[in-house]
């Protein structure tokens, strides 16, 4: 099986209007990638996204003003909370998630793909233990509600 950092591989730098609308609808790790980002503080600027189907959850970087709580509908319009003056703050970090790296102008139609597959990353016994983890060292406070939901 192909790592997905190769079958997604980096795309070139660009703040043209397209690569930046992009950056305010936050990308996602992969489980793997979010694991590491536990080991700063930058796990306490991500939100938990639940899936429409309330089957599972994705921890992404949050909007502006919806850091350590679900991905909430009216804090979308603020963006994501790394893109400072139409930079990531992430950039080059060895944080940035997969899906903002591969996302680019030039791959019209591509990005779905990507996303498909890292929501299959998420939806997995991995994926779950992880926002588990998540949860108690952020000591998310709605987690009883996130666990109704989503049945666990």
């Amino acid at each position: 099986m192909i790592p997905l950092a190769e079958r997604f591989p980096p795309s070139e730098s660009c703040s043209c209007e397209i690569c930046l609308n992009y950056c305010k609808r936050p990308g996602w790790w992969t489980p793997e990638e979010f694991e590491n980002l536990l080991t700063t503080n930058y796990y306490k600027r991500v939100m938990l996204e639940v899936s429409p189907e309330h089957t599972f959850g994705v921890l992404s970087p949050a909007f502006y003003g919806c850091e350590g709580n679900f991905s909430l509908q009216i804090y979308s319009k603020n963006g994501c909370n790394f893109l400072k003056n139409n930079r990531c703050e992430l950039y080059n970090s060895g944080y940035t998630p997969l899906e903002c790296r591969f996302c680019h102008h030039d791959r019209i139609g591509e990005g779905q793909e990507c996303h498909s597959v890292l929501e299959n990353e998420w939806n997995s016994d991995a994926g779950r233990n992880l926002i588990d983890t998540w949860i108690k060292k952020a000591n998310f406070p709605y987690a009883d509600y996130y666990y109704q939901i989503t049945k666990r």
